[in-house]
């Protein structure tokens, strides 16, 4: 006979130990955080926008599952590149055994490769470009000035890229956090392919630096952000895809609300890291959750959970696990 199984128990079912079972456990805690009336922020680093992390996340965002954004200008500008170059991607599942003379191939073909995948110079970066370009310089002219996250926000949803799309918008998770407007940061910003570019144009006079908000501008922001979706149920959660700025800048916002502007702050209400960074003296992004608690980030009393995995697998898992929209056929 034949009964349906949910992703979340097939969790229960099969994970036991070892990072399966933190896999499990993290899954169940950032539930009932969400079911408790908390809020969840997401600190993504790496290339999960080249990865394809949108597949579930832009359901996240848009099921209310996911009510914040940290991330690196990188995987700000690739939701909208795969979201243009799609099918102009190529795949390089054989990456491994690639030589020098392979990737000078690769380069000399226009492509800019990301472990087994390419982004297309033509297709993605100079599609892009002319339109945001338009949009930095008319609020060079106006004296206006945005975050980066908003100029993204304003070109996806002016249109322009709509005759433009070979993804599937659904799964574009920049378009779900723009229609949503939800709070975002992009610390160092500038470390990206449309922030280099930025950079040039403000160096030969083409728009002005000054169009862009700054690093301590989104700090000042987060202190608004953070103070309101912690309010409510259990609080502001913390889930975080990899290590890098994209996770060290915003977890900072509790303990500089508590000594830098001196004002009374709950703590984040939940903890969770996806990294493969090991522990080492000196690494912040392998370094346990417990010396979190040092720099007054977290409490001794944080759910906390750490999955020493690959972010690729286990975040569109856990993605999948709480929106619960398949079941599997189990005897």
């Amino acid at each position: 006979m034949l009964q349906q199984i949910s992703v979340l128990g097939l969790f229960q079912k099969l994970f036991h130990n070892f990072n399966s079972r933190a896999m499990k456990d993290a899954t169940i805690a950032f539930k009932k955080h969400l079911d408790d009336g908390g809020k969840m922020m997401l600190a993504m680093g790496g290339a999960m926008s080249s990865a394809q992390m949108g597949v579930t996340l832009a359901s996240m965002i848009k099921e209310n599952k996911i009510h914040a954004i940290s991330c690196t200008g990188a995987n700000l500008e690739e939701s909208v590149f795969r979201l243009v170059a799609h099918d102009s991607y190529k795949d390089y599942p054989d990456y491994r055994y690639f030589t020098k003379e392979d990737d000078e191939a690769i380069l000399n073909r226009g492509e800019r490769r990301v472990t087994d995948t390419s982004i297309p110079e033509e297709e993605a970066f100079r599609v892009v470009e002319p339109l945001i370009l338009k949009i930095w310089k008319e609020a060079s002219k106006s004296g206006e000035r945005f975050f980066p996250h908003e100029y993204f926000y304003k070109l996806l949803l002016s249109g322009d890229l709509k005759d433009k799309y070979e993804g599937n918008p659904e799964h574009c998770w920049l378009l779900e956090a723009a229609k949503m407007n939800i709070p975002m940061v992009v610390p160092g910003w500038e470390d990206s392919t449309l922030g280099n570019i930025f950079a040039g144009y403000c160096k030969i006079g083409e728009v002005s630096p000054t169009v862009i908000k700054t690093g301590v501008e989104y700090m000042m922001s987060l202190y608004d952000s953070y103070q309101e979706l912690s309010a409510g149920g259990s609080g502001l959660g913390f889930f975080q895809i990899g290590g890098g700025i994209s996770g060290d800048f915003p977890i900072c916002v509790v303990p500089s609300i508590k000594y830098d502007l001196k004002k009374s702050v709950r703590p984040w209400g939940y903890f969770c890291q996806i990294s493969d960074s090991t522990t080492s003296y000196g690494s912040y992004s392998g370094a346990t959750p417990n010396e979190k608690i040092t720099w007054d980030k977290l409490t001794k009393d944080t759910p906390m959970f750490v999955i020493e995995s690959d972010a690729t697998i286990v975040a569109p898992l856990i993605f999948e696990a709480i929106l619960d929209r398949y079941t599997l056929s189990e005897k």
